[in-house]
């Protein structure tokens, strides 16, 4: 795992929560609510690349 994808995820986590604070203060709780999942569903898709390649590694090592 590299250090990269740390500050990836911490870069979109505060990009995220300032667009939830604007949005929030600015009276659409509805887009504010699609932006922070919107922000989660990347992480997500970020992590569940990087476990599939902890898999394929963990196949190698043991020959399957």
């Amino acid at each position: 795992m590299n250090i990269d994808l740390i500050f990836r995820i911490a870069a979109i986590g505060i990009l995220v929560a300032v667009l939830n604070s604007l949005l929030s203060k600015s009276g659409r709780d509805e887009q504010a609510m699609m932006t922070t999942l919107a922000g989660l569903v990347v992480v997500l898709l970020m992590i569940v690349r990087e476990i599939a390649n902890l898999f394929d590694t963990v196949k190698k090592l043991f020959n399957f």
